[in-house]
């Protein structure tokens, strides 16, 4: 997933407002510093989100059988690549939850 550096520094405003509205964080620097290191970590992790995809698309483009991108087959084997990548990464992929009625699952 690619953001703009002016979604990011947004998005890391809200997550330090967050943690500024939890009683449970005390912080032991300025609020500045903070958010701008927030902000590095995401850009850090979007660059290897970012790694991750190129890595997958290669994968699968050197795949004997031609996996035409967009069909159903191409988005299995890419969300299988990409969750092994990111499992490599030391990234878990957030649990799918069952809807309670009729046990469909939603993403």
């Amino acid at each position: 997933m690619r953001l703009s550096r002016e979604k990011t520094v947004r998005l890391s405003h809200k997550v330090l407002d967050f943690l500024v509205s939890s009683p449970d964080v005390d912080f032991i620097e300025d609020r500045d510093t903070i958010r701008h290191e927030i902000v590095n970590i995401f850009t850090s992790l979007l660059k290897l989100e970012e790694q991750v995809d190129t890595e997958v698309r290669a994968k699968i483009s050197s795949q004997k059988k031609e996996i035409l991108e967009g069909s159903e087959e191409w988005d299995i084997v890419y969300r299988k690549y990409y969750s092994e990548g990111m499992k490599r990464l030391g990234v878990e992929e957030a649990p799918r939850r069952e809807r309670a009625a009729g046990g469909d699952r939603h993403y």
